[in-house]
């Protein structure tokens, strides 16, 4: 019993000591908050982004000594971690290299030598092979209903000479719930269909 737990207390103090919490806010040169700022341990997938007022809080149960914090227009900042629970970190993000500008072009372009034209090539021969038809989560089921009526159906019109012989057409009349018309389905064509 006392051999479990000492194994016990050895693998909860590794794990406890194997866990990064960081914490604080991202600001700018002036104090304002960087709002969606990128912040993730170096070298790991582990990260998140920074809220509206520029706080962030991570944790993960590896242990890391490098905290990395970046966006765009910004100088990136890799800063050491000293102790495995580092919170109310204020992290100064100054300006980096802006974009001078951005050239857009209208109407016709050349197609010789364009890389978007090579890529859309590439990604039109690949169409069937990679449709959304492949996946499940894309497909639905589809309820169709076209339905023509005659809405001016009264007793004289039924009565007519038009109809004489041929009143079995009448047996399948409708009533409006709303206006308590009377109609007359002249053509119906459901489709259910799974799309």
């Amino acid at each position: 019993m006392q051999r479990l737990l000492a194994v016990l207390v050895f693998w909860i103090s590794a794990f406890g000591l194997a866990q990064t919490k960081v914490g604080g806010v991202v600001v700018d040169e002036l104090g304002d908050p960087v709002a969606f700022a990128n912040v993730l341990f170096k070298n790991s997938t582990e990260g998140t982004i920074s809220n509206e007022d520029g706080r962030f809080y991570l944790e993960s149960q590896n242990r890391f000594d490098t905290l990395v914090v970046s966006f765009v227009g910004y100088a990136s900042r890799e800063l050491v971690l000293s102790s495995r629970a580092t919170l109310n970190m204020e992290i100064v993000l100054v300006e980096g290299e802006q974009l001078d500008e951005v050239v857009v072009f209208m109407g016709k372009q050349s197609k010789k030598n364009n890389p978007a034209i090579d890529i859309l090539r590439k990604i039109w021969a690949k169409k069937r092979s990679n449709g959304l038809r492949l996946y499940d989560q894309y497909r639905y089921d589809e309820y169709e209903k076209i339905e023509f009526d005659l809405n001016t159906i009264d007793s004289a019109w039924m009565q007519s000479k038009l109809f004489r012989g041929m009143e079995f057409v009448f047996d399948d009349l409708d009533t409006s719930r709303i206006t308590g018309k009377t109609y007359w389905p002249v053509f119906i064509n459901e489709k259910f269909t799974t799309v």
